[in-house]
């Protein structure tokens, strides 16, 4: 007893002859066909093209366009050739033109031998399977389709909703519960004629004439009628994206398809000649005698659908751009943002670059230039100073600056008077640390030898700008690490919060801080806040500032009375 081949081919006949000879060399029958819309002479050149291998038949052609009858009808055609010239056939397997065999024949030969009675086809109801694309699962069974879903979709869709605000529903014959699976299957000789030669075989052909891609359910339902034995799984390896269209194998795809132990897989490119040549040339080393099992490479196929879905964190896909919160990580890594601190302690970006090892910049959304660490006119990704282009997507250029560095902590500095465009897009970043001095804006205004009136205005502005920004961090949609300190209250204790911050970016030595920055000469702040608020401005944010300083001293000690002679 041996294994007889069906191929349904439609396309890269070349690569068919090549299969289909490969299946006659190991003593299995081939019953091909040829899709009706191949051309004439094509098809009479390909028939001539095998007319030296006895056992090659040519079926009856039927036009096989996708979701119709058409496949089933070429199946049905193929089988009975098949089961009617060749009597020492005890399996019949189906594949396609473009499937190839992974593993020597002969393998796959004594595989069936060791298995007479069992039926390989997958098989599940409507309410098991998880896999249906397209948004009709049971109803495939209960509406009628007689128009093609590639060639007419506008008919297709408007009958599909013509049946459901009218509740027209099909009835599905007695004693058959649909079952779904794929195409590709392997059955008995028994199963096989028994569902050919099935007395009610007219009635079933005419209700799934018109059920919606029938060659996924025809042989699935009715296997299950006459099948002794059924494993719900089919030999063939078959990939199928999130669209449901099925994934092609390339020359790059050797290991992978070695890995997989499967005896056939599908979809091979036709210009894989790698594949081709590894797989059909080398019987001896193709693959080892294991059981099939495609789930050794199911994680893979996973990663490859979530990377074409959803991306690589803070990489941002052309397919998913224009829709806010469609990314997949507004940024590639973490980073720290800083305000007020360049306000409040001199030389601070040296000091944090050195206690930490992260790359510190200065206001990166400066009105006069992106300041870059170390005064760089241009950093990683061709990302350039230039206020304009940086300021045409200021959330672009952030995340672009991070994905180009990433390996590497970036710190950059952030106030009321830089481009607030990145405002919710900080805010919105899990991988964000935004760490706040309220009010130190004020510090270079109180330091500058300006008008007050000038500076008034100033403040007041740059206050208003201060507000918004941390009514935006406070947000319930706020998703970054925010640490906010009003002036007054960081300035009494500084190591505390900066002891923080330094632990959260990961210092590159863990050790407690024994110095911070020196603090800005701060003497008269206090009184330039009142003259602030004598003039109608309130500056809150910096909170409670006493007007006078004051610093309490040790008393000298009362010196010694002495005499003089």
């Amino acid at each position: 007893m041996t294994v007889g081949i069906i191929m349904l081919v439609h396309t890269a006949l070349g690569r068919a002859e090549q299969a289909a000879r490969h299946w006659a060399a190991a003593g299995c029958p081939v019953v091909i066909h040829v899709d009706k819309s191949v051309p004439r002479k094509t098809y009479e050149l390909f028939v001539a093209s095998l007319a030296d291998i006895k056992d090659v038949e040519f079926s009856t052609r039927y036009r096989c366009e996708w979701g119709t009858w058409g496949i089933v009808a070429a199946s049905q055609s193929a089988s009975e050739l098949m089961l009617e010239r060749f009597r020492q056939v005890r399996h019949v397997y189906l594949a396609s033109g473009s499937c190839l065999p992974l593993r020597p024949v002969e393998e796959l030969i004594e595989y069936l031998e060791a298995r007479p009675q069992t039926d390989f086809i997958e098989s599940a109801t409507t309410a098991d399977v998880p896999w249906t694309v397209g948004g009709l699962d049971h109803e495939r069974f209960t509406l009628r389709f007689p128009f093609s879903w590639k060639r007419h979709r506008f008919l297709f869709d408007k009958y599909v909703e013509f049946q459901r605000i009218f509740r027209l529903r099909r009835k599905i014959p007695n004693g058959l519960t649909p079952h779904m699976g794929s195409q590709w299957w392997c059955l008995t000789r028994q199963t096989l004629s028994a569902i050919l030669q099935d007395p009610d075989r007219a009635e079933y052909d005419r209700y799934f004439r018109q059920v919606w891609i029938p060659d996924e359910s025809y042989f699935q339902t009715l296997a299950r009628q006459y099948s002794i034995k059924i494993e719900s799984r089919s030999l063939t390896l078959s990939k199928f994206d999130f669209q449901g269209k099925p994934h092609i194998f390339y020359d790059d795809h050797l290991q992978l398809l070695r890995r997989s132990d499967c005896f056939v897989a599908r979809k091979i490119w036709p210009h894989a000649d790698r594949l081709y040549e590894a797989f059909l040339t080398d019987p001896a080393g193709a693959m080892k005698r294991t059981e099939p099992n495609p789930g050794k490479i199911d994680r893979i196929f996973a990663k490859a659908v979530d990377r074409r879905t959803r991306g690589r964190p803070g990489l941002y896909m052309q397919s998913r751009f224009p829709n806010e919160d469609w990314e997949n990580g507004v940024t590639a890594a973490p980073y720290s943002v800083f305000c007020g601190f360049t306000e409040v302690f001199e030389n601070f970006d040296p000091w944090l670059a050195k206690a930490t090892g992260a790359r510190v910049h200065g206001h990166l959304f400066a009105p006069d230039r992106a300041h870059f660490a170390e005064g760089q006119t241009t950093i990683h990704g061709a990302l350039g100073e230039a206020p304009k282009l940086r300021d045409y997507n200021a959330a672009a250029f952030l995340t672009n600056l991070i994905w180009n560095t990433r390996g590497e902590r970036q710190c950059f500095q952030f106030g009321p008077a830089d481009n607030q465009a990145i405002n919710w897009r900080l805010a919105k970043d899990p991988n964000a640390q935004i760490s706040v001095i309220s009010g130190a804006w004020a510090v270079p205004l109180f330091r500058s030898n300006r008008n007050f009136m000038d500076i008034r205005k100033e403040a007041a502005a740059l206050q208003k700008i201060e507000s918004d920004f941390l009514n935006v961090l406070r947000s319930p949609f706020t998703k970054a690490r925010v640490r906010i300190w009003m002036m007054a209250e960081f300035i009494e204790a500084p190591m505390e919060p900066l002891q923080g911050i330094l632990d959260e970016i990961g210092p590159t030595q863990q050790r407690r801080l024994s110095e911070v920055p020196k603090m800005v000469d701060l003497n008269g702040f206090g009184q330039f806040l009142q003259n602030l608020k004598n003039q109608g401005m309130h500056p809150y944010l910096m909170g409670d500032f006493p007007v006078e300083r004051t610093v309490e001293t040790q008393p000298e000690a009362p010196r010694k009375p002495y005499l003089v002679r």
